[in-house]
């Protein structure tokens, strides 16, 4: 049933199954269990049907032989509950081992992605994929390991057991098969269609909730709740349309089945009424012939309802698998070097960048920067600035051209050991739900707790952590919703005044800060940078002035450099930008 039209993604199936090899000894150990379930279920109408032989007719009642065989109908019942319930068990450890190592692998391969690919695809559909699409991948494989194999033995058996009966009456049975694969077929074909839209749907609309969710409070500022709830309804629409077209031709599976094997029952009955007649088969065994046919047409409705399912996992499945197979960060060469007491010393070579190919933004970019010197990076949104703090970051890699750190091209250093090397703030703050304490310590998590409070206090946080309900062990949100968007700036400078990394990166790291906080933040700023190369990214120019060299971008390039004093001597684009923050109204 599992065959290639069935699943229309026999690649997908393929890789499941390599999936499934590492348990190949529990699968061995189910499929026994499964045989023995089978071969005492099938066993039991043999008993029965010689016991309605030993009942059938008048004065003809044998009751040693009766309670012999009730006896035997007993145990061989027991047993076959004893063994399902083992297999099942056994079933239940080979799917959630496999769904644990595969979500494992999958969040395992999200931190290893570029930049690039999480800013093409909204956090909802990348969480849909790793939690939902799982969770219905397994929903599917555990009914598949249950009924599959369970299914199939009984159908091989029960032939077996029928042509041991009569070989005649077993032709009906397997002629009149067929065209209940054909409708089966058919039908699965169709719901795989609809199952895999439904899982594309279903990641649409958990990023859609998920943006709505995060920016509610900017959706009812701006009054933005009506077309909110129209997108919502649209997007809920489709997935409403799918689902149902998924439903529909998942539930006529089994009415259509039925109706098949109802008439192969009716065959067979018949068929079977000629057979005593004629004195080709008796009483006994036509009952259990009757009890075959129909142990026989029921896994073929189980399968048919699983299949349906398992078109929903494979769909799933395949989701995964697509998230699985991009591609990582440029694999780092076997001799990358770990960069080690940086320094500072960093340039940039003839460097070319784009998001888009045919949209240039940086181009032929050529600066040094000195140990110990701070570079102050100015310009109008989206000249470059943040690209360029990826670029030195490594969240992207150039097109062209080269950034060395020391003496070293970044391609050829180890990822961990560069971004370590660099502390970062950024104007979009990200805490995690712990304690105060442990987002402080995120990157020192064996700090001890003297250091923590005075990286708090060189940060001025010290004194509203106290105010909280319990001070450094306060738990902080999802999202530090409990806290203002100042305050989890100051967390995330006390981060690190902790750490006290060669390098910093400063990305408007006081912009939701109050003034007098500011000027005490930027003291403390100060102090850290000292003898530190930094890179500061601001659009209040009063932040600044005491910058070694202020570099001016515009459209990817530097089109002016100096100090505060030098670029408001040339008059040029700095100096309009100065002039207009500063000029009196």
């Amino acid at each position: 049933m599992l065959n290639r039209k069935n699943t229309q993604n026999p690649q997908t199936l393929r890789r499941i199954l390599r999936y499934i090899r590492p348990y190949l000894p529990l699968v061995v150990l189910s499929l026994v269990l499964s045989v023995l379930t089978v071969a005492l279920t099938l066993y039991v109408p043999i008993l029965t049907g010689h016991a309605v032989d030993a009942i059938a007719g008048e004065n003809l009642v044998d009751f040693q032989t009766l309670f012999t065989l009730i006896t035997g109908i007993s145990v061989s019942i027991s047993i076959t509950a004893i063994a399902q319930w083992t297999m099942n068990h056994v079933n239940n450890l080979i799917t959630y081992r496999i769904v644990r190592s595969l979500r494992t692998q999958a969040f395992e391969h999200l931190q290893e992605l570029p930049l690039s690919y999480v800013d093409r695809h909204s956090s909802g559909d990348l969480i849909s994929r790793i939690i939902t699409d799982i969770d219905q991948f397994s929903d599917g494989l555990l009914l598949g390991f249950t009924q599959v194999f369970t299914s199939s033995v009984t159908i091989l058996g029960t032939i077996g057991f029928m042509l041991s009966i009569n070989p005649w009456i077993t032709l009906v049975v397997v002629v009149l098969s067929p065209m209940s694969f054909l409708v089966a077929n058919f039908i699965s074909r169709k719901s795989f269609t609809m199952f895999k839209k439904q899982s594309e749907t279903r990641g649409e609309l958990t990023g859609f909730t998920n943006e709505m969710l995060g920016g509610i409070k900017v959706v009812q500022a701006f009054g933005h709740q009506e077309e909110a709830v129209r997108e919502f309804e649209e997007i809920n629409e489709r997935l409403s349309g799918y689902s149902l077209k998924a439903t529909f031709f998942s539930s006529i599976t089994n009415p259509s089945t039925r109706f098949m094997y109802s008439c192969i029952y009716a065959g067979v009955t018949i068929a079977g009424c000629f057979g005593v007649i004629r004195g080709m088969l008796t009483v006994g065994q036509l009952s259990s012939f009757l009890s075959y046919t129909n142990q026989y047409t029921k896994p073929f409705n189980d399968i048919t309802s699983v299949l349906t399912e398992f078109q929903n996992s494979i769909a799933s499945a395949a989701r995964v698998f697509a998230f699985l197979d991009e591609a990582a960060e440029t694999p780092e060469p076997e001799n990358a070097k770990v960069l080690s007491d940086p320094k500072g010393d960093i340039r940039l070579e003839h460097v070319d960048f784009s998001y888009a190919p045919d949209i240039p933004l940086i181009q032929d970019l050529n600066l040094h920067v000195t140990p110990g010197q701070r570079i102050a990076i100015v310009g109008p949104t989206g000249c470059g600035k943040t690209t360029l703090i990826n670029l030195l970051m490594r969240f992207y890699d150039v097109r062209s051209g080269s950034i060395i750190v020391d003496g070293c091209d970044i391609r050829n250093l180890t990822r961990q050991s560069l971004r370590s090397s660099y502390g970062m703030v950024l104007q979009e703050t990200w805490l995690r739900s712990a304690s105060v304490r442990d987002n402080i310590a995120y990157g020192r998590p064996d700090a001890p707790e003297e250091e923590i409070i005075e990286a708090a206090k060189k940060a001025y946080a010290h004194n509203f952590i106290m105010r909280l309900p319990n001070g450094y062990d306060t738990i902080i949100t999802e999202g530090g919703e409990n806290l203002s968007q100042g305050q989890k700036q100051l967390l995330c400078i006390a981060r690190i005044m902790l750490c006290l990394p060669p390098m910093l990166i400063l990305d408007e790291a006081t912009s939701s800060i109050d003034t007098m906080t500011e000027l005490r933040i930027q003291r403390a700023f100060e102090n850290l940078m000292k003898g530190r190369t930094s890179f500061i990214v601001a659009h209040r120019l009063s932040t600044i002035q005491n910058a070694d060299v202020i570099l001016v971008m515009d459209q990817g390039h530097i089109i002016e450099k100096g100090t505060h004093e030098e670029l408001l001597a040339k008059g040029g684009f700095y100096a309009n930008l100065y002039n207009s923050q500063f000029a009196p109204t």
